[in-house]
């Protein structure tokens, strides 16, 4: 196969060892073996506390992704059946009409420092020593500011949840980390200052996993014809899913539903990489509530001969520390990826996401969800 395309047809009915053959033409060889071998107990324990063992996820690749101009094989974990199989057809039929056309903000975290019965004039003497407080936050985080990251801002919310309490938020530029330690370790730096400037009873000092200043979205626009299957026309299936669309954008029932498509594609790819998927699916939730109500992350309408759709939400993610650099098998996934910074990852998992939540919502629209699930299904269940 030619290494520069994702477009490998057959893929899937290789053996596993020609697919490792075919990663081997990306990724050197040492990477390969590495994400071939159990995870070893001394890591483990590193990684956690009171480790007693590992457990083994299935590790898959998803194939036909262009994202930006880039051919990209995907690498995602999951023990789900039929999610990758999903994202490498809807990332064909995307490919038929172009790439994953995706922006990523800049990689802000929200550190949040409880106020509790603060004086009247609180919010006006923290804006005041806003730069005092900036300070001592980077002073906390040397190489992040030597490198051009550190706490960027500072605001001030009153009267939240009640006129006793207040909450100042931090903001910070933490580069292609996630941030979690980061917006931590500051929040906890700044919060003696603030009481003092506020006269509060400091509460809590942590990140808020609302990642609504870094939000990174795909868009794609496929052709009616790429979407026709047995049975089915382009144009039928391509209106079952704007129907569908119209559907979660009603009913926050079927909008539960139609997310959790979108996080098949996302937590697959940030198990794969390491990244805290958790953190992404609630501050995905929360981002859907912010009209009021639970809405669907994603849109799609029929778009003359095209289907055009849209995905927008929170992407905290990060390429350095924690389990992205090491875990082995993540560390292998973000050099097949070959990203250099975690706004890219952060784009590719949109995508993602947005492929998931299209081959699920073209199933559901023609001959529906089970046929291909359950033969997956079936064979995981064969003896072996």
């Amino acid at each position: 196969t030619d290494a520069k395309t994702s477009r490998i047809p057959g893929f899937s009915s290789l053996g596993y060892e020609r697919r490792r053959d075919i990663l081997r033409t990306i990724v050197p060889q040492h990477s390969v073996q590495q994400m071939t071998q159990p995870l070893s107990m001394e890591l483990a324990e590193r990684l956690i506390e009171n480790a007693v063992g590992v457990f083994g996820m299935p590790l898959g690749v998803a194939t036909n992704f262009i994202v930006d101009g880039r051919e990209l094989l995907v690498p995602m974990a999951i023990e789900e059946p039929s999610v990758v199989a999903a994202a490498s057809n809807a990332a064909r039929m995307v490919r038929a009409g172009g790439v994953f056309r995706t922006q990523a903000d800049e990689p802000r975290v929200m550190a949040q420092i409880e106020l509790i019965d603060p004086a009247d004039d609180a919010a006006k003497a923290i804006v005041a020593a806003k730069d005092e407080l900036l300070a001592i936050a980077n002073a906390t985080q040397p190489e992040l500011v030597s490198l051009g990251g550190g706490a960027r801002d500072l605001q001030v919310r009153c009267g939240v949840g009640g006129e006793n309490r207040s909450v100042a938020h931090l903001e910070i530029d933490c580069l292609d980390a996630m941030g979690a330690n980061i917006a931590n370790t500051m929040a906890e730096a700044v919060a003696p200052r603030l009481a003092a400037l506020s006269s509060a009873k400091i509460g809590l000092r942590i990140l808020t996993n609302l990642a609504d200043r870094r939000l990174a979205s795909a868009e794609v626009l496929v052709p009616t014809s790429a979407l026709g299957r047995t049975g089915y026309s382009g144009e039928a299936v391509a209106a079952g899913v704007e129907a569908a669309s119209r559907f979660a954008e009603a009913d926050p029932y079927r909008a539960t539903t139609h997310n959790k498509g979108i996080f098949n594609g996302v937590d697959a790819l940030l198990l794969a990489t390491g990244n805290d998927w958790r953190a992404v699916e609630a501050g995905g939730h929360a981002f859907t509530c912010r009209s009021g109500r639970y809405c669907p992350l994603s849109t799609f309408r029929v778009a003359g001969d095209a289907l055009w759709g849209k995905l927008e939400m929170p992407m905290a993610v990060g390429i350095v520390g924690g389990a992205s650099r090491t875990h082995p098998v993540a560390r292998f996934a973000l050099e097949l990826l070959g990203v250099t910074s975690g706004q890219e990852l952060a784009r590719i998992a949109v995508s993602v996401g947005l492929a998931s939540n299209l081959a699920a919502l073209a199933a559901l629209s023609s001959e529906g969800i089970q046929r291909g699930h359950m033969r997956l299904h079936e064979r995981r269940s064969q003896d072996i």
